[in-house]
């Protein structure tokens, strides 16, 4: 695929096979995340995988913990009808099979300062900014490599969680949970809404 082909192909998809994601798949995947640009030049992120169940369950617990409360709430927030209830209706149960039940498992950390989310200027952002270019690029590459990923961001102390359970050090925060995987050929497949370009671009002022 060509990189337009890439951009349009690429979706989030929550019904991924058990199916293994070899060393050399993942490890392209996972370098093209390396070549995101960042702010500091050191690309300071580092991938926990998960393959086994065990290595699963051991950070998945916490998804387990909330994913029920959470769809709960969530749902209540759309209108009847709308895309975005529709989303959400197949996301939020599957917050934990969507990545329990996947080829593997990538947690992404970054390097961060404690007072990350008490930014005083706008470099206090800039770690965070960057592991997000650096995910998108692993989504981007995952579909040129014909897999696809699913993705859930932390709530409340999960990431914490998360991070003391894999041994995580200080320091490193923990942005999302991805999971990659084969596309089973049942997988859900959600209408786009597609924007007018032309109507979103204005030049010289809005």
């Amino acid at each position: 695929m060509d990189f337009y082909q890439v951009v349009n192909a690429r979706r989030t998809v929550r019904d991924l096979k058990e199916e293994a994601v070899s060393q050399e798949v993942l490890e392209r995947v996972i370098a093209a995340g390396l070549k995101a640009p960042t702010h500091n030049h050191l690309r300071e992120w580092e991938f926990i995988v998960l393959r086994t169940p065990e290595e699963k369950e051991n950070a998945l617990q916490f998804v387990k913990a909330r994913a029920k409360t959470q769809s709960e709430s969530i749902m209540d927030a759309f209108p009847a009808g709308s895309s975005q209830k529709r989303m959400y209706a197949d996301a939020m149960p599957k917050q934990y099979s969507m990545l329990f039940q996947s080829g593997c498992v990538i947690l992404p950390f970054f390097k961060a300062g404690k007072g990350l989310f008490r930014g005083t200027n706008v470099s206090s952002f800039n770690a965070l900014t960057a592991v997000w270019c650096c995910i998108e690029n692993i989504f981007l590459a995952a579909t040129a490599e014909g897999l696809a990923c699913s993705m859930r961001i932390p709530v409340g102390d999960e990431g914490e969680n998360v991070a003391k359970a894999v041994g995580a050090p200080e320091g490193y925060l923990f942005p999302c949970y991805i999971g990659l995987g084969y596309p089973r050929e049942d997988a859900v497949v959600l209408e786009q809404v597609e924007p007018d370009v032309k109507a979103v671009i204005h030049f010289g002022k809005w």
